[in-house]
């Protein structure tokens, strides 16, 4: 069941005005929404990407305002993307979890069987049709937000090269290994990203909470480290936000599992809110039904928790922190 289908019996505030993305839709590079700026010297193929989920658009804002601001890359070639128009097209702010997408997720559909298989939606056609562009990104960011109260992280796929591409940005700080989902293949673990023979990696942040202004400013500070560590920017860029002057150290994690709602009578003991800390090894944590959650370790970290999972759906992943 959809999101669009559930959506959660609560009222969450939206604090955000949707950006006006008319002047980007037609793209510069032979896909909607997608624009390529080039350095004219040597470089990686950087892109950032947004609105992979229609509702999530506080990555939208800091790409629109890099445009507009007329953001040029140092070095190499740096493209913008607007990934899923058609459901932002749908976004209501009355309605707001109504428009993460129109028929599927489209960060469910990055494996190559699907992507070449005779099977049709709305998410699956937009993603084939960007499969051009992302073929030959170098180093990628995908931008989202969260449902849910959360700390932000960093997510990565379980590739060497992937870490270190996260660790190096570290904003926000904690670091989340994530080897993906059972319903389907991320973009950060398409092919090119995925696979040793390529050097090409991917992150996704999940920068705060959905509409809210916060997170449209862990969003550009993100961004920002990305495009530096990648050598498109320069530490003093005017255009993008100053590093911190202390940064935080990293902290990295790795998921070990799932926790997927088995019953449509999933319930927290409490309200948990994403990078909660449970200290203790066995400590009830949720409900499925009769059946109990209890934390598998000390220092249990919950990732993004889900409130109110529906049966089928991830309700919260359990992670174990580890060295560098």
């Amino acid at each position: 069941m959809s999101e669009a289908a559930y959506p959660p019996p609560v009222e969450f505030s939206v604090r955000l005005t949707p950006p006006d993305l008319d002047p980007w839709i037609a793209g510069n590079c032979g896909v909607s929404g997608f624009l390529t700026r080039e350095s004219g010297r040597p470089g990686p193929h950087v892109a950032l990407v947004s609105l992979i989920h229609g509702n999530e658009y506080a990555g939208a804002i800091v790409l629109d305002a890099l445009l507009r601001k007329d953001f040029r890359p140092l070095r190499g070639q740096l493209t913008f993307a607007f990934a899923n128009l058609a459901a932002f097209a749908r976004f209501d702010p009355k309605q707001p979890a109504a428009s993460r997408y129109v028929d599927e997720d489209l960060n469910r559909v990055w494996d190559e069987a699907v992507l070449e298989g005779p099977r049709r939606s709305c998410e699956l056609d937009r993603a084939r049709e960007m499969r051009r562009i992302f073929d030959t990104v170098d180093f990628l960011l995908d931008l989202h937000s969260m449902l849910w109260p959360s700390e932000p992280l960093i997510l990565c796929n379980n590739t060497e090269k992937a870490r270190e591409l996260a660790l190096a940005i570290a904003e926000p700080p904690l670091v989340v290994v994530d080897p993906g989902h059972a319903n389907g293949r991320r973009l950060i673990d398409y092919a090119r990203f995925r696979t040793p023979h390529s050097a090409a990696a991917a992150n996704l942040i999940e920068a705060g909470q959905h509409w809210q202004q916060q997170t449209v400013s862990i969003t550009f500070a993100a961004v920002a480290k990305f495009l530096r560590i990648t050598g498109l920017a320069a530490m003093d860029d005017p255009i993008l936000p100053r590093p911190p002057a202390e940064p935080r150290p990293p902290r990295l994690a790795e998921v070990t599992a799932h926790i997927v709602a088995l019953t449509d009578a999933f319930r927290f003991v409490e309200p948990f809110e994403g990078g909660r800390i449970v200290p203790d090894e066995g400590t009830l944590i949720a409900w499925d039904g009769e059946a109990e959650i209890r934390t598998p370790y000390d220092n249990c970290l919950l990732v993004m928790p889900s409130l109110l999972p529906r049966r089928g759906h991830t309700a919260v992943r359990l992670a174990r922190f580890v060295s560098q």
